[in-house]
């Protein structure tokens, strides 16, 4: 349920960013979602659906990119996926690591539609 709070934010932040560029409708959210954070797809776009209406983002469309779990090694600095086994830097054997990617929720970018672009 924790998607709801994010999703208003999201929300938010779009349309602040829609109306400082004059947009009359929201296109295209694409965002940038790590694997080792929390939230799922399908319930941000639950979500988005249900509290857009009534918004110049209502019909818009949420494209998620995931990224994958990175660890940097604070021993050697190698750079590594974990295996899902173990959080051991396969280079050095270390457990002093990082978390380096993979936590993150971000927008990268906003398609919107000017006034003109709904003109029939």
């Amino acid at each position: 349920m924790h998607e709801l709070g994010v999703t208003k934010t999201l929300l938010e932040t779009v349309l602040q960013h829609a109306e400082r560029a004059g947009a009359a409708r929201v296109d295209t959210v694409n965002l940038v979602i790590g694997d080792l954070s929390s939230y799922v797809d399908e319930s941000v776009q639950f979500y988005w659906d249900l509290i857009t209406v009534g918004t110049p983002a209502e019909g818009s469309r949420l494209e998620f990119e995931r990224v994958p779990a990175e660890f940097t090694c604070r021993t050697c600095g190698h750079k590594f996926a974990p295996d899902g086994v173990s959080f051991r830097c396969p280079q050095c054997t270390s457990n002093d690591v990082a978390v380096t990617g993979g936590q993150e929720f971000l927008i990268d970018s906003i398609t919107v539609l000017d006034p003109e672009d709904l003109k029939p």
